[in-house]
């Protein structure tokens, strides 16, 4: 007569290139701890590593939103429940150190005990993708903060000539106007220096808010 299989419960700390994986059965008794590579591969030896221990209950984790993303949609589309585990506290990092194999046990314990019971966020469909574009999107706009600054910045050093003739223009004109300035070549010459300045921040501008534009288009139906 075959045993009956155990259950167990899986605990797993997410880092970049490794995730410790930790497993526990239903009274918290410590069955196994390893590492994985964040790949394909190693999510696979990982859950034949869980599942080699008994039916897997459920898999506590840290940073689903982070780091572990991409391993809890694997077990998520394995079958496996994924509870959203919080980092220890700070106070507890300082009295125990910082350890991977504790972090993963712990893990394990937490969904054993009730402790953690959030559950993670999908990060697929729309949402998912809005949120990538989002990144870049955030990103360009402060860039694009970046260069208009540094612009005015250029502004109050130049001659006055320059100065003068570029002082109070609104923001799209004066983009307009010193991208399309065409110094002489000599650098040598603060006034051709400034307007060669001036001119690529304007012209960097105007790429940046091409590109902050383009992410919005997607997310509109067409």
């Amino acid at each position: 007569m075959t045993a009956p299989e155990i259950a167990v419960i899986g605990g797993i700390d997410t880092h970049t290139d490794v995730h410790q994986a930790a497993v526990i059965d239903s009274v918290g008794r410590h069955l196994d701890t390893r590492p994985f590579a964040t790949n394909s591969a190693g999510y696979a030896r990982l859950l034949a590593s869980l599942r080699a221990q008994g039916e897997v209950i459920a898999v506590g984790m840290e940073g689903t939103g982070a780091y572990g993303a991409e391993l809890a949609r694997f077990l998520t589309a394995k079958g496996i429940t994924v509870v959203e585990v919080d980092r220890p506290d700070r106070r507890a990092r300082r009295a125990h150190g910082k350890s991977d194999p504790i972090d993963a046990y712990a893990a394990a314990t937490a969904v054993l005990s009730g402790r953690a019971s959030g559950t993670p966020k999908s990060r697929d469909g729309i949402v998912e993708a809005i949120r990538a574009l989002r990144v870049v999107r955030k990103s360009a706009v402060k860039a694009r903060t970046q260069t208009i600054n540094q612009i005015r910045s250029l502004m109050v050093t130049a001659p006055f000539a320059l100065r003068d003739k570029l002082r109070g223009l609104p923001t799209s004109v004066l983009i307009d106007t010193v991208a399309w300035t065409r110094p002489t070549a000599d650098l040598t010459d603060p006034a051709c220096a400034a307007k060669t300045a001036l001119r690529r921040l304007a012209r960097r501008y105007q790429a940046l808010q091409q590109e902050i534009k383009e992410p919005t288009r997607t997310w509109l139906p067409s």
